[in-house]
């Protein structure tokens, strides 16, 4: 079942040429778009499905700097500079607080890989606080269990994914947006070998300049124009409570579940780093490169196996003609299956360790594709074969919150201008030629 958005309308005239041309209207593309009108420039957001439909509608909402990857720290600082200030930059509520995170556990070695985190953090200027057991379980109220310890990160804050990436591109309509949805891009237009335009299935834009920011289809949109993308789906499950009398405060962690409250009393709650996969022929193709990845996290992953991945929806291959349905016009809007064990083990989790929780009951659960990387670091970069082409894509589960910076590293690599952070940990060709390729770090 698809999680809430708010319902974007659309624009009223189909254009023959933009500036910059965004291809996916999910948290990175409507940032992106925003950056890009808030520039003056002539810019279109183009989306097979509805904005903020698939995966950032169907994360947990967090924004937070606290247990990133290293590399990430730069963009995430940024971002949630931008944050604080997109409500009334776009006059759109996008339900940014900066309420802080919690973490409590009863495992040491989570403690240990915090208070080393910390230490790095700290030359960046991240504060990220390590709780003793009396603190976590002050943090906590009501909570049952005698926490080992804790990390508190005040300086973080969260998001509401029904809201920001509307919100967005809605601001972006104020400055002279163009937004287009249940409208696919079919590939695109190449000329003395760069991008010339793109093709959609309402007919050509002409541009020279185009962010691919299409989740988890990324990949085989590139494959359409002999660009190798190594991207890896997913599928995780998280829900949505009804209205209760808040035991909880603040976004909190546990090694049972992962909470975030909600202004009308509900939460948005999932169990961290549970998810299944289903691969298609493109999970077989990268299988070697994230053999790594999959191995130290297997565990926590259950696999399906079966023969529509191969022929429908992103993980499939194939061709397909510019002039001709595609495949993101037979599958609009990516909905896979919430895994119902997760659901109940996320509900009985809260249960038992708040008592004050003891009659939460849930709403509505969803599955959302996850498109990951084998370094789980993203890919915001130029593609050298493909001058005027910018991907932004292999968000690997920690894109919502970095979204606003991503937008605006993707808007400054397209515009040629000075990119707003180093942009060469993010650089595509680190996928294909292993240059710099390393281990995921915290995630």
């Amino acid at each position: 079942m698809p999680a809430p958005i708010r319902y974007v309308q659309d624009s009223a005239n189909f254009p023959e040429a933009a500036d910059v041309v965004v291809i996916g209207a999910g948290i990175a593309g409507a940032a992106a778009t925003w950056e890009l009108a808030k520039q003056g420039l002539k810019v279109v957001l183009i989306e097979k499905g509805l904005v903020g439909a698939e995966q950032s509608s169907r994360n947990w909402g967090w924004c937070r700097q606290q247990n990133r990857d290293e590399r990430e720290l730069p963009l995430i600082i940024y971002a949630l500079q931008r944050w604080g200030e997109l409500n009334a930059e776009t006059g759109e509520e996008l339900g940014f607080r900066r309420s802080g995170l919690v973490y409590a556990t009863r495992i040491e070695a989570d403690i240990a890989a915090w208070e080393k985190w910390g230490q790095m953090a700290k030359s960046y200027g991240v504060r990220s606080d390590i709780l003793t057991a009396e603190q976590a379980k002050a943090m906590t109220p009501g909570s049952t269990t005698a926490w080992r310890g804790g990390v508190s990160s005040p300086t973080d804050g969260h998001a509401e994914p029904r809201l920001a990436a509307p919100g967005l591109v809605m601001g972006a309509q104020k400055h002279g947006a163009l937004v287009f949805q249940q409208c696919a891009v079919r590939g695109l237009d190449i000329a003395a070998g760069r991008v010339s335009g793109v093709w959609t299935e309402r007919g050509l834009i002409k541009t020279s300049r185009v962010i691919c920011a299409a989740g988890a289809w990324t990949s085989m949109f590139c494959r359409r124009h002999g660009i190798d993308l190594p991207l890896g789906n997913v599928i995780g499950t998280a829900f949505r409570t009804q209205p209760i009398e808040q035991a909880i405060a603040m976004p909190l962690y546990t090694p049972g579940f992962a909470c975030r409250p909600q202004l009308d009393g509900s939460y948005t709650v999932s169990v961290s780093g549970r998810g299944r996969l289903e691969p298609g022929a493109q999970g077989l193709r990268y299988a070697r490169q994230f053999y790594p990845t999959f191995k130290s996290r297997r565990k926590n992953l259950t696999l399906n196996l079966g023969i529509t991945p191969f022929f429908r929806g992103p993980e499939a291959m194939g061709r397909w003609e510019f002039d001709r349905m595609s495949p993101f016009e037979r599958m609009r809007i990516l909905d896979p299956a919430a895994d119902a064990h997760i659901v109940e083990e996320g509900l009985a989790a809260m249960r038992r360790e708040y008592p004050a929780l003891a009659n939460l009951r849930l709403a509505q659960s969803w599955g959302g594709m996850i498109d990951s990387t084998p370094d789980a670091i993203p890919v915001i970069s130029t593609v050298a074969k493909l001058p005027g082409l910018v991907l932004s894509a292999g968000y690997s589960a920690h894109g919502f919150g970095i979204g606003p910076g991503a937008g605006r590293l993707a808007a400054d690599l397209a515009t040629d201008a000075t990119p707003i952070v180093d942009p060469r940990p993010y650089r595509y060709s680190r996928l294909v030629d292993g240059s710099g390729l390393e281990t995921p770090g915290m995630m």
